[in-house]
Order: C-alpha cells, then structure tokens, then sequence
C-alpha cells in the first residue's frame, strides 16, 4: 500500500486510482473493518473512525441508538484534513461508542485481526487499525480514550499516536470521557503518523479544552538521530507476557546500541490507574450518553408515554457493555457515593499525573509496553474485568494527559509485539523522533 507521504504527492487521477483499488480491497475483504464506504471530497483518501463527524454521513458510534442520524457539520479534524488535500474515506467499525478493548461489542459485529483473524484487533480503533494494517486504508483517524488507538495499532502491527490533551481539537467527537479522549493518527509508518498529526492538531476556539499555545508541527524537523535519556520500569513488565518481555529487552538492546541511555524509573503501581481510571470514565460516560433518549436523534422505541419511551429507547439502544458503564458511572455520582469513590478517583488522578511530572524531571522519554499479551482470542477475556485490565499500560497516559506512540518491535507467531514511547505534555517532537530512530534500526535488521 502507497504511504500517506507518497499519496500526498499523486495527481487526481491517480488518487482516483488509489480510492478505487482500496474498494475492491474491502470489497473482497471478511475483517468487517468498514461499516460503510461513504467518501467526502477528491483528496488523499483517509479511514474515519465512527465516533468522528463528518457532514452528510451517517455517524453513529458502532451503536443502534444512532442509527439514522446524519451529521449536520464536519468535526474540527475533518475540517483541516480538507484543507491539507485529504478526504474523510469510509467510517470504520469501533466498539460501541469507544467502550472496549476487542472491536466485539459493535452493533455492526466484530472486526477480525488481519494478522489472525481468530484475534481480537484490539479497540475501541479496532477498525481503523485493522484497515491500515489489511491494506486497506492508507492511514486512519482514532479516538483514544484510555489506549484505544495504541493498543489496536500495537495488535494490528501499525503505528498509533495519542497526541497530548488539548493539542487535537475534540470538537466534533462523541464524547465518551471527555476529559479523557484524544483524536489521533493511525498509519502504516512514523513518517505518516508526524504528518497526519501535523494537519490535524492545533488550537481550535470551538473547543474549550483546546490548548492555546504555539504548535510548531514536528514532521518537517522529524530527526531519528538525536540522542535521549529513555525510562524503563521494571516493576511494570513483571506482569507482560514472555513476548511483550523480549520485545522489551530487545528494543532496550537496539536503543542502547543507537546511543540512547537507558535509566531506570518508578511509578505508581499501574493497578491505582486502573481504579482512578474507570471511575472518572464511566462518571464521565454516565453523563455524556444521557443525551441519548429517543427525543432528538436517532432510534426511538415504540412507547404509550414518554417516561415508557426513555426506558425503551435506551434500553433497547445500548448494548450491554454501555449499559454496564452507564450504571457504574451513575452510581460513583450518586449522593453517599461521590465522595467516596468520584472524589478519590481525582485526587488519585493528581497523582499519577505528578508521579510522571517526577519521572520526566529525570529522563526524557520513558519505554513501556502497550498490552500484557499480544492480541487475544475472541472471547478469551470471560469477565469485564478481565478486558479492563488489559489496559493497565495505556490508561495512565490518558489520566495525565500525555502523549504516547505505540509502533510495531516484534513479532511471535505472526503477531506483532508493539511498545509505546511516552513523552512530557506537548513533547511531541521528542517522541515522533524517538519512535523514527528506533523504526529506522529495526527497519536495518530486517
């Protein structure tokens, strides 16, 4: 498949010649990585993930209480990405309304793991990822609530970045946590990544919680040969897989032989992330998914009376996995209960994000994996809590409002292994680069 770099530079005809080999290629494909084939303007074809608006399509993040809903206006992304000569190509399948780690709890139905497909692609982006790594899309846009772009990338073998909290305008997103959740890209190589991110990030007035300070773009400074000082902790990779384990101790070997220096750090026990985590989540969920209620937009059950049509409307609407988070959320908000678990979600929400602020007073970057496993079997994970455990490694970075980039290190068995850098707030230069060195040496072994 052409890079993101490359297509950027074709002519309309053969742009038109790109779009029409990608159909066939989704056409012919069984991942289900594509709820529909919907296009936008001529340009730079580019996958859009469910929950992302873009005028005249249908959005409905993976879920039925959505359906029929057509979006009035273009999200803040799309609106750049049109500028910069790329059209939105496609809604791609999401676990419903970015809730999941696995692509399954679709109302569209699962997507498949290209690399296996008796595999999860990973989620809530499970689509997005499966379509970049399938070859079919040139790149993608994801959503990344608590490691929903870096974990589907790191099971598909592609590259996935969470920018920093604020740096992409969230304006035109389906707010699931909305203190939490971050647009980023989703491409075959880092290159892309650095310039996908480049069109899509910047101050936006729409957006209240967008940043306001200079954002000087990192691709065009991209430069794979600087030297960092590069955390490991140890604690953490205790729990992670014989394969997540040589992949670390082999990325730790190829960046010590690149001249970085490797030092060792501590955080918090990645348990309390866990905890701080799904708390703030699903209080935040519980409250931005009230507005689905059969009154304004999409589905609405057949009812006698209004209070019967709220209940029917919303019970009928959600699958079971929103549902579940929805009660939990409104149960950490309830009067009694505030206190004792909302209130102490935030204040150790404060520190973790200070745990790291200690950590990147010592090195620049720190190394970590994004998954305990590689991409698991459909219907492995037998209890809830089993899938959100799975996010141990990804959540603390979404806590503390940070950017990360997951790229592919290994692989086992045909499953790729991928691992995350994390940098400081708005260090988005030193991580594109960092991940661009470290993707240049292992390009050179193979």
């Amino acid at each position: 498949m052409i890079t993101l770099k490359e297509a950027m530079k074709l002519n309309k005809e053969e742009l038109k010649e790109i779009v029409s080999d990608i159909k066939t290629r989704v056409q012919k494909s069984d991942i289900n990585a594509y709820i529909s084939l919907d296009e936008g303007f001529e340009g730079v074809p580019v996958a859009i993930k469910d929950n992302i608006q873009v005028k005249g399509w249908n959005v409905t993040c993976g879920s039925k209480i959505l359906q029929g809903y057509v979006a009035p206006y273009d999200a803040t992304v799309i609106v750049k990405m049109k500028e910069a000569g790329l059209a939105p190509f496609g809604r791609t399948n999401m676990d419903e309304f970015a809730m999941g780690s696995s692509t399954e709890t679709s109302y569209y139905g699962k997507t498949l793991n290209p690399k296996d497909k008796s595999r999860v692609p990973g989620g809530s982006s499970g689509g997005s990822a499966a379509a970049v790594a399938a070859k079919e899309a040139i790149a993608a846009l994801g959503s990344d609530t608590g490691g929903s772009i870096r974990q589907p990338a790191a099971f598909c073998g592609i590259v996935g970045m969470k920018p920093t909290y604020g740096r992409v305008s969230r304006y035109g997103l389906a707010a699931y946590g909305s203190s939490l959740d971050q647009i980023g890209p989703m491409t075959q190589n880092v290159e892309d990544a650095a310039i996908l991110y480049d069109i899509i990030s910047g101050y936006d007035p729409k957006d209240s919680t967008s940043a306001r300070i200079e954002n000087p773009g990192v691709s065009k400074s991209l430069n794979p040969d600087r030297k960092f000082k590069i955390g490991i902790v140890p604690s953490y990779i205790k729990d992670a897989s014989s394969e997540v384990q040589k992949a670390y101790d082999k990325a730790i070997s190829i960046l010590q032989k690149e001249g970085h220096t490797i030092k060792e750090v501590s955080l918090m026990d990645a348990r309390y992330d866990i905890a701080s985590y799904y708390i703030t989540a699903m209080a935040e969920a519980s409250t931005n998914l009230s507005r689905y209620d059969g009154v304004r937009y999409g589905f609405r059950a057949e009812s006698e009376n209004l209070k019967q049509m709220y209940k029917k409307t919303r019970s009928e609407g959600f699958g079971e996995e929103v549902k579940r988070r929805i009660l939990l959320g409104t149960f950490v908000l309830s009067s009694g209960y505030y206190d004792a678990y909302y209130i102490k979600a935030q204040k150790l929400r404060n520190l973790i994000k200070s745990e790291y602020e200690k950590v990147f007073s010592k090195v620049d970057l720190i190394l970590s994996p994004v998954a305990p496993t590689v991409a698991f079997e459909f219907g492995s994970k037998k209890t809830p809590l089993e899938m959100y455990l799975s996010d141990v490694y990804t959540i603390g970075v979404n806590l503390s409002g940070l950017p990360a980039i997951s790229l592919p290190v290994d692989e086992h068995q045909g499953l790729p292994v991928g691992l995350q850098f994390i940098a400081g707030a708005f260090e988005e230069q030193k991580l594109f680069d960092a991940a661009l060195g470290l993707e240049r040496a292992l390009d050179s072994q193979n």
